[in-house]
């Protein structure tokens, strides 16, 4: 029987140095996933990298094995041994799993509650699965239904209705300590998501800004125009940086953009002049080792967290409301996976059927050597449809079964019928894919 397990750290229980050893580019999720469908235990997997966590989301027969598997492989990845791992990680099964992945898209689980890009986040590592051909019916469903549940969430609630996220608590942390930005000389490094509502945020304060990029530039130049900037290489940085009242920074990449030799010269070159550096990037483009010199205030995601936690407050009621549309739809969804929990025992059940039809059929052959081929079809119509109207009414009683009962029913129901004995063992081997249900539907 296959069962969902999600396996993940976040800013909740992972400071950002070892979030950023176990996050994944996109290459490496891609990488990641189909080394993982390439066990025999492992039939789907979708991974979630942000800036504030690391998800795994798998389908497996064997959850013990897998989580264990699985929990070794991030420690690899991580470089760390998995006692350690172990300490931080939560790992959710089935439904507790689905209200995970349904709270993160909601932005129930974000360090800024409420934020929206983190529904993004979750649809392109969704979409970069798909592609990969690592997800199926389950990881399918999960996924859908979890962005539904995200866009129910904003447009049923006003949680997400202050449109705070990283970025502008980034823009009010640097307003909060140098002063008024309108004549702040301002660098972004990177053009992605966050730095373009950075780069909002800060033209809603009167800010033009330079933006510092050289995988993206043309996205760059995009920006640039919208909120009035300039554009340059990243050779150009210690130039700019030497200008610079405030940098953020904020890029995909795997190592630091900024080390701390390279910005002891810019601030030599300054002449100690403070230097304000917000990396909001997770792996982290600013070396540690930067926070130590003379003129420089560093802060990473973490600090961000911690005025998050002293200024932000959501509103209980509408906290409330968001978790009540979650809860909704998470029973919605263990309905969903309890029907194909039974699916299986249906499916055993209609061969059980069948057989003994073939079985009495075959047994009575000799006693109708009169018959016309037409008689015989007759009869076997007639003992075809008792048999599918005496099962119709279990069917139907347990499909509609709750999660609490279905599994001990079930096995009652084998029981009586005998289903899982060494003569049936094909049938009790039936899975949940769309063979089953097409011969389920074949039958009917």
């Amino acid at each position: 029987m296959s069962e969902l397990l999600a396996l993940g750290i976040s800013h909740k229980t992972a400071p950002v140095a070892l979030r950023e050893r176990l996050s994944l580019t996109g290459r490496e999720a891609d990488r990641f996933v189909r080394e993982l469908v390439a066990r025999e235990e492992v039939q789907e997997a979708v991974a979630i990298s942000t800036c504030n966590r690391t998800e795994i989301y798998v389908v497996v027969s064997d959850a013990v094995q897998a989580e264990a598997e699985l929990l070794g492989k991030l420690a690899r990845q991580a470089s760390i041994r998995p006692t350690e791992l172990a300490n931080i990680v939560y790992s959710p099964r089935n439904c507790d799993a689905a209200r995970q992945l349904y709270r993160v898209t909601s932005g129930l689980d974000s360090m800024i509650v409420g934020e929206a890009e983190v529904q993004g986040q979750v649809k392109r590592a969704y979409e970069a699965a798909l592609a990969a051909g690592t997800t199926g019916p389950l990881t399918n469903r999960l996924f859908r239904a979890a962005l539904q549940t995200g866009k129910r969430v904003r447009s049923e609630t006003g949680i997400g209705a202050s449109r705070t996220s990283v970025s502008t608590v980034a823009v009010a942390l640097a307003e909060d300590v140098v002063g008024d930005l309108t004549e702040r000389n301002v660098v972004i490094i990177g053009a992605g998501e966050t730095s373009e509502r950075t780069a909002e945020a800060l033209a809603a304060q009167g800010v033009s800004t330079i933006f510092v990029a050289n995988r993206h530039a043309q996205r760059a130049l995009s920006m640039a125009e919208r909120f009035g900037g300039r554009v340059v290489s990243l050779d150009e940085l210690p130039a700019r940086m030497e200008q610079a009242d405030i940098v953020v920074s904020s890029t995909s990449s795997p190592h630091p953009i900024v080390e701390e030799e390279e910005l002891e010269l810019v601030m030599q070159a300054r002449d100690r002049r403070p230097l304000l550096l917000i990396d909001i990037a997770v792996p982290r483009d600013i070396a540690d080792g930067c926070a130590a010199l003379e003129g420089v205030t560093l802060y990473d995601i973490d600090d961000l967290q911690a005025i998050v936690a002293r200024n932000l407050q959501v509103r209980e009621a509408e906290r409330a409301g968001a978790e009540q549309v979650v809860e909704e739809e998470i029973q919605r969804f263990a309905r969903w996976m309890g029907q194909l929990d039974v699916l299986p025992t249906i499916t055993a059940l209609r061969d059980h059927g069948a057989r003994i039809v073939e079985q009495v059929l075959a047994e009575n052959a000799e006693r109708w050597e009169t018959a016309s081929p037409r008689d015989l079809a007759r009869a076997e119509a007639i003992a075809r449809s008792v048999m599918q109207r005496l099962l119709h009414e279990p069917t139907i009683r347990l499909k509609a079964l709750d999660e609490g009962g279905v599994h001990g029913r079930q096995q009652l129901l084998r029981e009586l019928f005998d289903l899982d004995d060494g003569t049936h063992a094909e049938a009790d081997a039936a899975d949940v894919g769309q063979d089953n249900v097409r011969a389920l539907k074949r039958r009917a």
